[in-house]
């Protein structure tokens, strides 16, 4: 069992309310950092000093916000109107459980019954804004001395992992992006690195970049590696439609998305060094999405940066899945690319 992933998973960290999780990953670091810090955002930064071999700051960053609800009105009947946080499929929402605010008050989001539907309603995907969250309230009055608007709601799904004929795998939430946060916190318990490596786990990235965009500036870093989980497409599918990435077949290197190009130099260094270590990796299909490197990369002059992920299927919903081998692999890759990083890799010229 990876408990590192069964504790960041399970901890609450909505867009914008990330103080559980960022207080749980301060007590997995703080013996393994020469120093710590919250800024005025919330993200949670942390340096690493290196060997003095290279005079150089390389900036590391995984986005610890996941996505989640927002509790915008009680109605008379106690039920609990809500707005999504970050970018929904809203099939995926009905009957979930979730757990609103501090208190962690349980309720399931729910909507009219099925046996109550009429006509072409039977084919038609229930709305968000007809959904509503039931926390067993008899009334307005009931709810409100449970749970307040303006509070978060998170899914719960407790971690598990599964053995199959493709590989390890763990079913979650929030691998998007835990799985990245576990893996820096992985990569500050090993050796110095070459260079002070700055750790960035930051918020707010699934409603715009926000956290990444304000701790490139304070960072300044030379080279930056961002680490993530990414949507893998690669159930079968009527028009049989090439992957974008795959579980278990290593690593996902990104070339290009929606927001960035990648340094093509770092590119191939990461790369050159999976194929030297013969860690599996693939490359993301170009294409949508984007990550926080495309708050990074435009930061202060610019900054040489990358992107490695691990495919999750089922993204933005409350059950993602994911190889636990591509996630071994990505700590390897990230992990034997940063000691081969050289101050020319993240020259500007």
């Amino acid at each position: 069992m990876n408990d590192l992933l069964k504790q960041l998973t399970e901890a609450v960290g909505v867009s914008g309310a990330e103080k559980e999780v960022r207080l749980l990953i301060r007590d997995l670091i703080a013996d393994h950092v020469d120093e710590w810090s919250v800024d005025t955002m919330g993200n949670l930064l942390a340096t690493k000093r290196g060997t003095g071999e290279y005079d150089m700051r390389v900036l590391v960053d995984a986005h610890m916000d996941e996505v989640g609800l927002l509790v915008i009105e009680i109605d008379n009947n106690g039920m609990l109107k809500f707005v999504k946080v970050g970018g929904f499929d809203d099939r995926a929402l009905l009957g979930k459980v979730v757990q609103v605010g501090p208190n962690k008050v349980t309720g399931v989001i729910g909507a009219r019954a099925v046996h109550l539907l009429k006509g072409d309603e039977y084919t038609k995907v229930v709305k968000a804004d007809a959904m509503r969250i039931d926390i067993g309230a008899k009334n307005k009055d009931g709810a409100a001395a449970k749970v307040s608007v303006g509070e978060y709601a998170a899914f719960v799904t407790p971690y598990e992992e599964v053995a199959t004929a493709g590989g390890r795998t763990a079913i979650g939430k929030a691998f998007d992006n835990r799985a990245g946060c576990a893996a820096l916190i992985e990569l500050l318990r090993r050796k110095p690195y070459p260079f002070d490596l700055i750790a960035a786990f930051t918020v707010q990235e699934e409603i715009g970049l926000r956290g990444a965009r304000v701790a490139a500036f304070a960072a300044q870093p030379d080279v930056a590696l961002v680490l993530e989980s990414t949507p893998a497409y690669d159930l079968p599918n009527e028009k049989d439609m090439p992957t974008n990435a795959a579980l278990g077949k290593g690593v996902a290197v990104y070339v290009m998305d929606a927001r960035t190009i990648q340094d093509p130099r770092l590119v191939a260094h990461i790369v050159r060094t999976a194929e030297a270590q013969g860690i599996p990796y693939q490359i993301r299909q170009p294409g949508g999405g984007g990550t926080n490197t495309g708050a990074i990369q435009r930061g202060a002059a610019g900054v040489a940066a990358a992107t490695l992920a691990v495919p999750g299927r089922y993204a933005h919903t409350p059950t993602m899945m994911i190889n636990l081998d591509d996630y071994d692999n990505m700590v390897r890759l990230a992990d034997a690319a940063l000691r081969g990083l050289t101050p020319e890799l993240g020259a500007r010229g």
